[in-house]
């Protein structure tokens, strides 16, 4: 097959899945392009694009895309109609909320057969529901249904969040969760006088480093102990998080730093926290779990679906107290549970979250979503 992932931002899990899938298809003979925002990035996502560009059969295209619904949309998809009549592609496949509707607004002229696939990756579905976003984005969703051969959901609770404020779909769907490869599963040697704990992901409000802030603070105020964290990121709120780890005086406690490599980051932590108010099935998760690395976590997203058996011990979002005695807990119990429980999570993402089994899942997908337009015509 000829395949193009459509997505915005070369950034965070959206785009390593983008990456994973894309090697894994391109290793099983398929031709593959990406077509991505060409204003936002890193210096790593450069690196990453350029190793990955020999294996792209279809290229890579870069254009300048805005985050919110912007009249240059229109141009967007006027370049990706060009792009599509010129290399044909089997599958146009669209990652997160503006990837998706640029990928299923093409015009493709009188090619019918193109399968238009639809990765949310959360997207539109972390605005709460009431709000005028969360009407207007769910019903922009349910037009561009209209428009889509094949739901590939990365979760079963944005699948189920799908069904719940878009409503029931005639069209295909599948659940292919996000996977991680073998080399993430090799031990994790700590290093000498780690942190107490390791948060790694983006600086903004909807991660909920505030609550964990606050947390810190509760344990040194009533409980008079001094946790240590590691707070490694960048983002938005990085100044106003800042300031709050002083007010809260726990700021000799907290160490910004900026993003790096997860594996030598969890290295420096005793226990990841992930206090997060919104997630879909985020790969640090995933990363740390496959590493058998001590995880507290919010109950938010499809982090249930990576804990598994352990999913009872996560815990409600934005509510410090309960993450403050989640962390002593943790710190409580004798170091040889801890170690054990992060081994059993770990097997079970070995089991349900590999990466051959999320490329081998796609294919599939695409090839079921084929037949069923092929019957239907």
């Amino acid at each position: 097959m000829r395949i193009l992932h459509v997505f915005r931002s070369p950034v965070g899990g959206l785009f390593r899945h983008v990456l994973d899938a894309s090697r894994g298809q391109a290793a099983r003979g398929h031709e593959v392009g990406l077509v991505c925002d060409s204003t936002t990035g890193s210096d790593r996502a450069e690196e990453a694009l350029a190793a990955i560009g020999p294996q792209l059969a279809l290229g890579l295209t870069r254009l300048p895309m805005h985050r919110l619904p912007h009249p240059s949309d229109a141009t967007v998809v006027a370049q990706l109609t060009r792009l599509q009549r010129r290399i044909a592609a089997d599958v146009l496949h669209g990652h997160g909320a503006k990837g998706g509707a640029y990928a299923r607004t093409i015009v493709e002229g009188r090619r019918t057969a193109t399968i238009r696939a639809y990765t949310p990756h959360g997207g539109a579905f972390h605005y709460a529901p009431g709000t005028l976003s969360h009407a207007a984005y769910m019903r922009i969703e349910a037009m561009l249904g209209r428009r889509t051969d094949l739901f590939l959901f990365e979760s079963e609770y944005v699948r189920d969040r799908f069904a719940r404020f878009v409503g029931p779909t005639d069209r295909l769907v599948r659940v292919v969760h996000n996977g991680v490869t073998d080399a993430e599963f090799a031990p994790i040697e700590r290093l000498p006088d780690p942190f107490d704990l390791v948060y790694i992901g983006e600086l903004r409000m909807a991660k909920g480093v505030d609550t964990l802030i606050d947390a810190l603070a509760i344990v040194r105020r009533e409980h008079k102990i001094r946790l240590t964290l590691l707070a490694i990121g960048a983002g938005p709120s990085e100044a106003e998080f800042k300031a709050r780890a002083r007010a809260a005086g726990v700021w000799d406690s907290i160490a910004f730093v900026p993003p790096q490599p997860i594996r030598p980051a969890l290295a420096r932590g005793r226990v990841m926290i992930l206090p997060s108010r919104a997630e879909s099935l985020p790969y640090v998760i995933l990363e740390a779990a496959a590493a058998a690395q001590p995880l507290v976590s919010t109950n938010v997203g499809g982090i249930p679906e990576i804990f598994g058996p352990y999913a009872d011990e996560l815990i409600r979002p934005n509510d410090p107290t309960a993450l403050a005695a989640r962390i002593l807990s943790s710190f409580a119990e004798p170091e040889a549970r801890r170690e054990s429980r992060a081994f059993a999570i770990r097997r079970h993402v070995r089991e349900a979250f590999n990466v051959d089994r999320m490329v081998a899942g796609g294919l599939a997908a695409y090839e079921d979503a084929r037949r069923r337009k092929e019957e239907a015509a």
